[in-house]
């Protein structure tokens, strides 16, 4: 489990977008992971447009220490627009921690895959590693997606994140802060994502909930 959490106030104005029963409690932070399609190999790469083909617009190039690793499960989908963003969420979640890991408030990336409030909230989440000389490591695993079309260029994503093997790290001593597993250590997120005139899906609202019964054991 995470000490460090999204900011309230942003994860609650997602809540009526978003359809959240609860905001967090407390606790939720960017989370490890390793490569993916798109993101893993340091180079930028052409994003999808709308309509499907190739853009000439250039993905940020990121990268994470080996120590920080994901895990998603079923995070596939035969529909081309849903695969998309779900593959845009992953390289949003590789892109934040790249950005905590790299202690790189100035991240271009960040900017790249989120937009709005989440964009508000991303910047406050890293800021907030960075502040207090923190980075991450563990690996976190991603399951049970579930996609919602709210229009041709808007769904809703709703994920649940396993933290019981990620934790916190002291940059200046190295000291892990490990802490028991609980039903904490389980995250649900609920977000909103928005694709722009690149085809880049961005998530715009992004809100979590720690301890939620649908994630939890």
């Amino acid at each position: 489990m995470k000490r460090h959490t999204v900011p309230i106030a942003v994860a609650c104005a997602a809540t009526a977008a978003l359809l959240l029963t609860a905001c967090s409690d407390g606790g939720d932070s960017a989370k490890s992971s390793d490569k993916i399609a798109g993101a893993d190999n340091g180079k930028p790469t052409p994003s999808a447009s709308a309509n499907g083909s190739e853009e000439a617009v250039q993905r940020p190039a990121v990268s994470l220490p080996p120590d920080v690793k994901h895990v998603y499960e079923s995070w596939t989908s035969s529909d081309a627009a849903e695969a998309a963003a779900l593959d845009d969420a992953k390289r949003r979640i590789e892109a934040t921690d790249a950005a905590i890991t790299g202690k790189d408030v100035n991240s271009k990336a960040i900017p790249f895959y989120y937009t709005g409030d989440a964009l508000l909230g991303a910047a406050d989440w890293i800021k907030g590693y960075t502040d207090d000389d923190y980075t991450i490591t563990g690996t976190s695993r991603y399951y049970d997606p579930k996609l919602t079309k709210f229009a041709k260029d808007s769904v809703g994503l709703t994920y649940c994140v396993d933290e019981s093997k990620a934790y916190d790290k002291d940059r200046k001593t190295g000291k892990v802060d490990k802490t028991a597993v609980t039903s904490k250590s389980y995250v649900l997120y609920n977000t909103r994502m928005d694709r722009n005139a690149d085809g880049v899906w961005q998530t715009s609202k992004l809100a979590s909930e720690r301890g939620n019964a649908k994630c939890t054991p």
